[in-house]
């Protein structure tokens, strides 16, 4: 056959297959999954950062198409969620400040004042009665009775007649100098007498006395803070000084309260609250020792035992504690029985923190077996040793 004739019966076949009717097969290209239905899931910013950044590897984009379709869709959220829209990095915010902004300033200002209006207010609430008025113990003989005890077993305490600040010991109010009484007081907070003593010693070998206020305030807080952390929370400690300082010479001109020899008791415990970090035991302490006036301070070994006598609501704060029994012990008692509470709460195996119940104390013997008509000895016995544990670490921290 002639090579026309060939190419003729060629054009014929295809034709005639033409003709039949039979449907050609796919090309194998349209068989794939089109990149283009992942994009439409996309969001718009996906779509148009891919537009304008470089293309990636096949390698790479191939790992990112295989990752599975719900870690897609949260990253995808999470894009959305950011609000950065252009991919522009002119248009992309600034990083943000590590600065303190004016506003978290204004917040611990405000929090500050918060909480001075707070204290100022609960003192001014409860300065001439308690906070439970329907709770009716300790009552006047209860006080007598525990103070006789308490007088048998550890001796009595009288008040001096003088106060002079010891160079042996940070004491807790100690001082005729009201600042200084102050500052020793703030020393003995959550910490044992062995550690104020030692913070106290450490101040008088760097500043040359424990009193140089001038020194303390121009070497400032971090020189401070590691004079006195032997003593514990040091941070907190140095910062409440230094601020006290600051405040006291700004308001009177010089580092000195002993304007409150002269103030009424009222007066100079609104005074010392109103300090960021004086609390009520704190300004009760100087109130009784240095100003040598009738309050009811209440540190942890006070609140813990009343707590075992029943002289308080089991779940009355040290804050709350001491606006109730500073108007229900009679004055006359208030110092030599904070004192013994304080001495019986270090020695006695049964009262001391975490101290188990084995009837041998006679203070607790004396409530418990209700030697006084009214006495809440049921209290005492319903107390449990747990606890009595459980309170002593909440209010040592």
């Amino acid at each position: 056959m002639s090579r026309g004739a060939r190419a003729a019966a060629s054009t014929a076949k295809r034709v005639t297959r033409s003709s039949t009717g039979a449907t050609p097969a796919k090309p194998t290209e349209t068989v794939k999954k089109s990149p283009e239905l992942d994009d439409v899931k996309k969001p718009i910013k996906q779509e148009y950062e891919s537009s304008v950044k470089p293309s990636r590897s096949p390698r790479k984009r191939a790992a990112s198409t295989s990752q599975p379709e719900t870690k897609r869709r949260k990253k995808v959220k999470a894009e959305e969620g950011s609000g950065l829209i252009s991919p522009s990095p002119s248009l992309s915010p600034p990083p943000s400040s590590t600065k303190t902004s004016p506003s978290k300033s204004k917040t611990k200002l405000s929090t500050a004042a918060e909480l001075q209006s707070r204290k100022l207010k609960s003192f001014a609430q409860f300065a001439n009665q308690s906070p439970f008025p329907d709770f009716p113990h300790p009552t006047p003989e209860e006080c007598k009775l525990a103070h006789r005890i308490l007088a048998s077993l550890h001796g009595p305490r009288i008040r001096p007649k003088e106060i002079v600040a010891s160079t042996t010991r940070a004491g807790c109010g100690d001082s005729p100098s009201v600042l200084d009484a102050l500052v020793r007081t703030i020393l003995s907070q959550n910490t044992s007498d062995a550690n104020s003593t030692r913070a106290k010693k450490s101040m008088d070998k760097v500043y040359g006395s424990s009193d140089k206020w001038d020194a303390i305030v121009e070497g400032g807080q971090a020189k401070l803070q590691e004079a006195i952390k032997c003593g514990g929370l040091s941070a907190v400690k140095s910062k409440v000084i230094i601020s006290i300082l600051n405040q006291s010479y700004e308001k009177y001109g010089k580092y000195s309260l002993d304007h409150l020899h002269q103030a009424s008791s009222e007066d100079a415990m609104r005074e010392m609250i109103s300090f960021q970090g004086v609390g009520p035991k704190t300004a009760s302490c100087v109130l009784l020792f240095c100003l040598q006036r009738e309050s009811f301070a209440v540190d942890t070994h006070v609140w813990r035992i009343t707590g075992l006598l029943g002289w308080r609501p089991k779940a009355a704060s040290r804050d709350e504690t001491y606006a109730h029994l500073d108007v229900m012990i009679p004055d006359e008692d208030k110092y030599g029985l904070h004192i013994l509470l304080v001495t019986h709460g270090k020695r006695c195996e049964e009262c001391k923190a975490g101290g188990k119940n084995l009837g041998a104390c006679e203070l607790r013997k004396a409530f418990r077996d209700r030697k006084i008509k009214g006495e809440a000895g049921e209290e005492v016995k319903r107390e449990e040793v747990e606890e009595v544990k459980k309170e002593e670490i909440e209010h040592e921290k």
